[in-house]
């Protein structure tokens, strides 16, 4: 009897302590991260298996894409300013090869998702799974950002450029331009610059995981900004500078934006084992 008294004065915590269940849980080491080695074929066998699916994501879209390409070719030339029946046509199976151009760009944007997330699958076998948790977490933002990027370069980008070029030299020469140039400068632009939107959240998830410090991203500055122009004139299919710089210099501003979110992520922290 006087043992069950002294058992009931004791502490709540003291109790909890002395229970066994508890003392189950509280002594349990974490949970570990298990990474199993992948023979040269198990590789192969899982890339395979990526590219099958990312392949049928592209060709969804390029079912989504042959029912609405003519409506994105009608809305660039809209936004470009000019009408579609004054685009010249030159030979005679380029209606035919713009259209399945239109086609492919859409299919691209459209199973853009599914490439990201297959790609951040193939790679997460080499990861933690807090690792993996905070890469995963950043594919939603991925596509922000590039639908951010797409509606940028639609809006803003391409606009300004055909402005630009349509007057240059009005007095001496008169603005009648192909259909695949235009068509292509704007989807070349669109997808490009859709793509260098996600620089500033993959630069978040690689300082995230440890992987690169803003200091290590702050310290190629340099070689940032010669790759953002290498970027912007492959991106634009003109070859004048005004072009390129209006897509280097924002490419130079996210990786900026990038560095300043770095600084701003918490690396990681792996896990301690508890002591026996």
């Amino acid at each position: 009897m006087a043992s069950i008294l002294d058992r009931m004065k004791a502490p709540i915590a003291d109790r909890r302590r002395q229970s066994p269940r508890n003392d189950v849980v509280d002594d349990a080491p974490p949970e570990e991260d298990v990474f199993a080695e992948m023979t040269l074929q198990e590789h192969l066998e899982e890339l395979r298996k990526r590219i099958i699916r990312s392949s049928l994501a592209i060709l969804v879209g390029v079912v989504v894409g042959i029912f609405t390409a003519f409506r994105v070719i009608s809305a660039v030339a809209d936004q470009a300013g000019v009408d579609t029946k004054t685009l010249q046509i030159i030979s005679p199976t380029e209606p035919f090869t713009v259209y399945f151009k239109v086609v492919l760009y859409i299919a691209i944007a459209f199973a853009m998702p599914v490439l990201v997330y297959q790609l951040l699958q193939f790679v997460s076998p080499g990861l933690t799974r807090r690792e993996r948790r905070a890469v995963i977490a950043a594919v939603p933002f991925v596509m922000v950002m590039f639908v951010l990027g797409v509606l940028f370069a639609f809006f803003v980008l391409a606009p300004r450029a055909l402005e630009f070029l349509s007057t240059f030299g009005s007095s001496y020469f008169e603005w009648n331009p192909r259909a695949e140039e235009v068509i292509s400068f704007y989807m070349r632009l669109m997808i490009g610059v859709g793509i260098v939107f996600e620089l500033p959240v993959v630069m978040f998830a690689l300082a995230r995981i440890g992987a690169v410090t803003y200091k290590q991203f702050a310290r190629v500055r340099k070689f940032a900004f010669l790759l953002g122009m290498v970027a912007a004139a492959i991106i634009t299919p003109t070859p004048d500078p005004f072009n390129m710089m209006l897509v280097g210099i924002p490419i130079y501003a996210l990786y900026e934006i990038g560095i300043l979110m770095a600084r701003l992520a918490r690396p990681l922290k792996p896990d301690r084992a508890r002591s026996e």
